[in-house]
Order: structure tokens, then C-alpha cells, then sequence
């Protein structure tokens, strides 16, 4: 859950957490899959070195490596239940696992003079490493898949104000694959309603125990609320300690993700340390650097497609086959974005009738079935091949591959004071707008995702996007 730091005290000896059965059932086909995965990396890397030639040695090694694997995804955090199905953090426990066990297998080697085969080890490690990689990621997905039809959850008791429940209670109810749902609240002021957002009220700041017995829950979260002081808030942690039910803590500062924090304890005072972005220096020279690189491959691969492309368009109805805009950049800066024609010629003159029609809300203006599509342009934005030429604006360096929604200036006219901090990077072809939704979301989500990605944005976040994007395009939700 993005947001929340998880906090876990020392249970007593006696208490046994309360692990559900499909936590359970799911770290056990993790280390199925990590054992199978560390086989077949052995397999791969005897028949490659040693092919029907393998040696004593190397049988022994080949069969005592997948328990070894096993033993370091475990002491690198792999099987970690706060881990299960959200965040990078599953991922990185096993390449952590990958790296370490490497580097103990050379050091020992090295320390009683055991000659093993590098090439054995180099071919054996690594790709059990990818293997496993990918087997966590199957796995994963077919855990959001559950979790969108309901099953695998995490019941959480939602603890602050009435608003301040309502989002979380929103923002779980639409991202279902973080695996948690609130079953119910302890509002900090009781009003005369029963329920928030759909889930029941227990009660107050002091009902927080009772409700986690009354609704079964599996954790708390407490939102950012002056009424849960610390003397409060450790109260209930010691409370919560005894029957093992975690306890989540949501800071005051929104979207800001964990590498940019840091519990900093000064005075006798837990304090939370945040970073300010990265928006310059080396990191961003990089990004300018593959963007431009990979534009410049994918115009070369793809001229054949778009040049038919081309073609296609001006036969339709013998326009043109781009259509060309000014759009707002990184710093207010103004350019021309380059994308296949999709609607009639005369779309721009005719917008003005359309106004009243429109499907978005906030300043955003779209329509589901806007007449001025043409028949060739429906199929262009269903993939969103329509956007390919945007590649040429990436190249040029008005745009990146990864960044928020490259925006019309009487759109960034009417910007509010704090929507205009999307336009301190470049925008994008695609971004966490693209990849979650696209015009079905609202324009205040929108926004959200936009400066969510300024906030925590990183190389990995690039590469995480880009992965994101082939299968939405495939699927074509949201685009219209």
C-alpha cells in the first residue's frame, strides 16, 4: 500500500500472527517456483559447459544448488509476507539472493581452494536468477488476477477523519491488486452517519481494538490525524501486538515513495526524512539520452509501418496523413507534437460545437464517441498507433518516452498552482496516466498520477512504465 509504513512490534512468545491460509499457499508455490527455477538453471548451465560429460563434482554441486537457492532467497527477504503481490521489493529480494549467493560460492571456493568451473557458475546462478525473476512475476499476476475478483485480501480497519477514510477507501476499491480492503473505520469525529464511503463506522479514536475483533480485520491503518497522538498511537500498538495484527501508518505527504524517505530517530523523536526529487544532473542527462536512442532505433524499425501508415490515412480521404498541435513542455515551453491524423480535416472548427458534449470532467475535453473520428483513425486510436509519430517529438527532445501528458496551453492556462509542477519534466508518450486508465479517469486523478511521477521519478520507474504499456495498448482500454 503506497503511503503507509508497516510497523511490527515483538510478539509474545504465545502469540502465533494470524497468517491467512492463502499467504500461506502463496509463499509455498513461491518456493516451489524458486526451487524448480534454480533446477533448471543448473540443467541449462551443466548441459552448456559440460553437455553428457558432467563429473562427480558437479552432479553433487547441480543438486545441492536449488537447496542453496532456496536458503539465500530466504535470507535475502524473499519470503517476506509484507512482499506478497505490491511493489518492487519481491523482485529485488531475489536478485538480491542471485548476487549473494554468487559471491559466497567464489569466496568459499576461493577459501579452501575448490576449482569450480566459472563458466558452470556464471551460466548457473544468473540464470536461475532470470528464471525465478520471471516465475515471481507469473505467479504475481495471477495474484491480481484473484485479488480483482475479490479473493486473497487483506481486511483493514481505517482509522482518522471521515475524509481522510473515504479516499483510502476509493483508492483500495480501485486498485484492488494491493491486496487490501477496509472493512471498517474508527472516525476521529462520530457524526450521525453509520457509514463512510460505503463501510460501517465502529466507532471513535478509542474503539480501534473492538473493531479489529468485531470485523476480523488483519490491519489497521491510521491517516494522518492530529487526534492520534503518540501516546494514543502507541497505546494501540501495544494493543494490536497481542493478537499479531498489523499496524500501517499514513503520513501527512502523499505520493511520495520509499526511497525518497528516511525514519531518521533525532531527540528521542521518530522523524521522516524526505528527499527532494531528482530533476537534474546525471540521472536525467541518462534518461535524455536512452529516450532519444531508443526514438531513434524505433523510427528506423518502424519507417515501413509508418510510411504505410502515411499512405493509408491520404487514401482514406485524401488529407493529411499528420496531424500537428502545439502542446506544452518541460518549463511552459511550447512545441508542435507530431501524431496521425485521426479525425476529419476540419476537427479543430467543429470542437467548438462540441463542448457542451463532454464526457471528462475538469479541463480536459474528450468523448467517447466523437464524430470526427474518422473510420481509420478508430482503428489508430484503439492500439494507439496514432501516437507513433510522437517518437519524432522524443528524438527532437521535446518530449520522453516516460513523463505526464503533453498538455494544450488553454489547458496549462487554467492550471491550479500545484497542477503546474507536472510541467517541470518533459512530458510523455506514455505515463502512469496511460498505464492506469487513460481517458477513463477522472481529471483529478489524472492530475494525481501525473505528480506522482514527478515526485518519485527514477530509471527503474521509466523501465516499469514502458513494460506496462504493451499490455494496455494491446488491450486498448481507455483510449477513444
Amino acid at each position: 500500500m503506497s503511503g503507509f509504513a508497516v510497523a511490527r512490534g515483538r510478539y509474545d512468545p504465545q502469540v502465533v500472527r494470524r497468517v491467512a491460509g492463502w499467504t500461506r499457499y502463496y509463499l509455498r508455490r513461491a518456493a516451489l517456483a524458486d526451487f524448480g527455477c534454480a533446477i533448471l538453471g543448473v540443467f541449462v548451465a551443466a548441459q552448456l559447459r559440460f553437455g553428457n560429460e558432467v563429473t562427480g563434482t558437479y552432479v553433487a554441486l547441480s543438486l545441492a544448488l536449488p537447496v542453496l537457492w532456496i536458503g539465500a532467497v530466504w535470507l535475502a527477504g524473499g519470503y517476506d509476507v509484507r512482499f506478497i503481490g505490491t511493489g518492487s521489493d519481491e523482485f529485488r529480494k531475489v536478485l538480491n539472493a542471485g548476487v549473494g549467493l554468487t559471491a559466497a560460492i567464489a569466496l568459499f571456493s576461493y577459501a579452501i581452494n575448490l576449482e569450480l568451473s566459472r563458466a558452470y557458475v556464471l551460466i548457473a546462478l544468473p540464470s536461475t536468477t532470470v528464471f525465478d525473476l520471471v516465475a515471481r512475476l507469473i505467479i504475481r499476476k495471477r495474484l491480481h488476477h484473484q485479488r480483482g475478483l475479490g479473493r486473497y485480501l487483506l481486511s483493514v480497519v481505517a482509522v482518522g477523519h471521515e475524509a481522510a477514510v473515504a479516499n483510502l477507501v476509493k483508492e483500495l476499491g480501485r486498485d484492488r491488486y494491493h491486496g487490501l480492503t477496509v472493512v471498517g473505520a474508527c472516525v476521529a469525529q462520530p457524526s450521525d452517519y453509520d457509514e463512510v464511503a460505503g463501510v460501517p463506522v465502529y466507532g471513535d479514536l478509542d474503539n480501534v481494538t473492538a473493531a479489529v475483533r468485531a470485523f476480523g480485520a488483519d490491519t489497521v491503518a491510521v491517516l494522518a490525524c492530529p487526534e492520534m497522538d503518540g501516546i494514543k498511537l502507541r497505546a494501540l500498538a501495544w494493543e494490536l501486538e497481542k493478537t499479531g495484527t498489523d499496524l500501517c501508518l499514513s503520513p501527512a505527504l502523499l505520493d511520495v515513495a520509499g526511497p525518497r524517505t528516511t525514519v531518521r530517530p533525532t531527540a528521542g523523536l521518530t522523524l521522516l526524512h524526505v528527499d527532494h526529487p531528482q530533476l537534474s544532473g546525471l540521472r536525467v542527462i541518462i534518461k535524455d539520452l536512452f529516450d532519444r536512442s531508443v526514438a531513434a532505433a524505433a523510427l528506423i524499425l518502424l519507417f515501413p509501418l509508418l510510411a504505410l501508415l502515411c499512405l493509408t490515412i491520404w487514401l482514406h480521404d485524401g488529407g493529411p496523413a499528420l496531424f500537428t498541435q502545439p502542446r506544452v513542455g518541460k518549463e511552459g515551453r511550447v512545441f508542435r507534437i507530431y501524431k496521425f491524423r485521426t479525425m476529419v480535416v476540419d476537427a479543430e472548427r467543429r470542437k467548438t460545437e462540441l463542448l457542451a458534449n463532454n464526457d471528462h470532467d475538469g479541463i480536459l475535453f474528450k468523448l467517447r464517441k466523437d464524430p470526427r473520428v474518422t473510420a481509420v483513425g478508430a482503428h489508430l486510436r484503439r492500439w494507439s498507433i496514432d501516437e507513433l509519430p510522437q517518437l519524432l517529438n522524443v528524438f527532437l527532445g521535446h518530449m520522453s518516452l516516460v513523463g505526464p501528458r503533453p498538455a494544450l496551453p488553454d489547458e496549462a492556462a487554467r492550471y491550479a498552482e500545484h497542477v503546474r509542477r507536472r510541467l517541470v519534466v518533459k512530458p510523455g508518450l506514455t505515463g502512469l496516466w496511460q498505464v492506469n486508465g487513460r481517458s477513463d479517469l477522472s481529471w483529478e486523478e489524472s492530475v494525481r498520477l501525473d505528480l506522482r511521477y514527478v515526485e518519485n521519478w527514477s530509471f527503474a520507474l521509466d523501465l516499469q512504465i514502458l513494460w506496462k504499456t504493451i499490455p494496455v495498448m494491446m488491450r486498448g482500454s481507455g483510449a477513444y
